[in-house]
């Protein structure tokens, strides 16, 4: 839920920390409130968009949206649904094997629909790009676990989701098996013995790596129950709603690029950011060409590149600054209907046109729907698009909800604190600096040795000397010669104290590959996961 108010406010978020817990901000029982806020802002939506208001954009946003996910869900499984625009709720994902907190967004997207009315869309974010085809996998023993990448497909050049085609097809074919190898010593039966039958049946029809992932994914979720629709991000940037509020944005561009800049410095300067790329870069500037928020690329060249725009009299220029230029006419009167048909011409020519991640839940959450469902990631970069949102369309920016939740393997590993190493750590700290507190039995004989007792007698001597500026060093020398000359009277305590700092380093080890909650939601045996799973989306009632 946003509470920026006016100004950007620094707000913490944080994944649970404790296994089968789950982050819900606000509650479930918050949803008819923040139902009838959001109507509210809505009836207010009365910016002019180049030509065109916001309501009329977002009632046709609606019908689209729904058109294309019930006609794009039902070329793989069945779908139950009326197509009804009256009540929209939305999430978002890249299509990947992503973890079992972010799934739980689907979970609770498909109850939270059910009990309100409203049709579900899941936005497959394939116009982001595969960072790496492979995942990791604990391996090894209980007592010396260690991280395995499991790759899906063979490495190629780094593209979006939506054109990343799977290059080794017997490689991704053997994953399943790989993986359950992998993770054998923790699982026995991971889910991708289940899942991965679902991927590998519709390759034939769509080669692409992320919609396999997705839509296995998705008709395993039906098989449990859920009947959500999925729609790529990528058929959502083909709308012409989109277009027309593409087309406002590049026209209305240098007011944006202000907006956003001062956004972003002072959402940095709140949360004590200093990293020139988080949330999100600043848009840049070259000559008289402005950065949009927005990917361009080609069909030939199908690495994605920042979109560049220059605006001349009756046109803008769109480029990447490299070989990549398009010139798109611009309509009489600041109207945006010659731009939005030439922005509609643009996959003709190979060209490739999409919203970054601040525009695209800017998006789906003006125009697309009456409750985004948002993970901690989005909903702390969401903060900005809030204040980017006040100040551009001068409209109240709908509320949103975040989620995520926290689910281990479940493996029996013993449980360890890291204050247990720290407590250790000053036991031998205290043994080199104050080894007379520690004498084992071996220094005394009824009284102490003559040995110690003369140590500790000069020691004591020296701790009662006050330090002066004459004495200080010769102090301080002579008070550790005593420490080191002890040593050996505190030795055994020393190598049993180092072997339980190794024992405490292990399992703290142990816990970090074991107890992670980022492992795929793959990976886990079906029948823990399902019930964690459709529990939280009972609760979501």
């Amino acid at each position: 839920m946003s509470t920026l108010g006016d100004a950007l406010q620094r707000r913490r978020l944080r994944a649970p920390r404790r296994n089968r817990t789950v982050l819900v901000e606000p509650s479930f029982s918050s949803v008819p409130s923040l139902l009838s806020i959001n109507a509210d802002r809505a009836k207010r939506f009365d910016a002019d968009l180049s030509g065109r208001a916001l309501f009329d954009l977002a009632r046709l946003a609606r019908r689209e949206l729904v058109d294309a996910a019930v006609r794009y869900t039902r070329a793989y499984r069945d779908v139950d649904t009326d197509g009804s625009t009256e009540r929209l709720f939305l999430s978002g994902h890249q299509p990947e094997l992503f973890h079992p907190g972010v799934w739980f967004k689907n979970f609770a997207l498909d109850r939270l629909a059910r009990r309100h009315g409203a049709t579900a869309i899941h936005l497959l974010i394939d116009t982001d790009t595969l960072k790496s085809p492979s995942i990791p996998v604990p391996s090894g023993t209980l007592q010396q676990p260690r991280t395995e990448s499991v790759a899906l497909d063979r490495p190629t050049i780094e593209q979006p989701f939506e054109g990343r085609e799977i290059v080794d097809r017997e490689m991704f074919a053997s994953f399943a098996d790989r993986a359950e190898r992998a993770i054998h010593p923790f699982v026995r039966k991971p889910l991708v013995g289940k899942l991965w039958p679902l991927v590998l049946e519709d390759l034939e029809r769509d080669p692409r790596l992320g919609s396999a992932l997705s839509r296995g994914r998705h008709r395993l979720e039906g098989e449990w129950g859920l009947s959500t629709l999925e729609l790529p991000q990528s058929e959502v940037c083909r709308f012409e709603s989109f277009r027309w509020f593409a087309a406002h944005l590049l026209i209305e561009l240098p007011r944006l690029w202000k907006i956003y800049n001062q956004g972003l410095l002072q959402y940095r300067r709140i949360n004590h950011i200093r990293s020139r790329n988080h949330p999100v870069p600043e848009l840049a500037t070259f000559d008289d060409w402005l950065e949009a928020p927005f990917w361009i690329w080609s069909t030939a060249a199908p690495t994605r590149k920042r979109l560049f725009v220059r605006q001349q009299a009756d046109r803008l220029v769109l480029g990447d600054l490299g070989d990549l230029g398009v010139e798109l006419p611009l309509g009489p009167d600041g109207d945006a209907g010659h731009l939005v048909e030439a922005l509609g011409e643009l996959p003709k020519r190979g060209i490739r046109l999409r919203s970054r991640a601040l525009m695209t839940t800017m998006f789906a959450r003006l125009l697309g729907s009456d409750l985004f469902l948002h993970g901690i990631g989005g909903g702390k970069y969401d903060e900005l698009t809030d204040w980017i949102v006040r100040r551009f369309f001068e409209v109240e920016p709908p509320e949103f909800m975040i989620l995520s939740a926290t689910l281990q393997l479940p493996v029996d590993r013993s449980t360890v604190e890291v204050e247990q190493l720290r407590h250790i750590e000053r036991e031998l700290r205290d043994l080199t600096f104050n080894p007379d507190r520690h004498l084992d039995s071996s220094a005394l004989d009824g009284n102490y040795s003559p040995e110690v007792r003369r140590w500790l007698k000069q020691k004591s001597r020296w701790i009662a000397t006050p330090p002066t500026p004459e004495t200080a060093r010769r102090r301080h020398l002579a008070i550790r010669e005593v420490n080191e000359a002890l040593q050996p009277w505190v030795s055994r305590q020393r190598e049993s104290l180092i072997a339980k700092r190794d024992q405490v380093r292990r399992a703290i080890e142990a816990e970090r590959v074991l107890g992670s909650r980022e492992y795929s939601l793959c990976l886990y045996p079906e029948s823990p996961l399902k019930n964690f799973l459709l529990d939280i989306r009972e609760q979501s009632a």
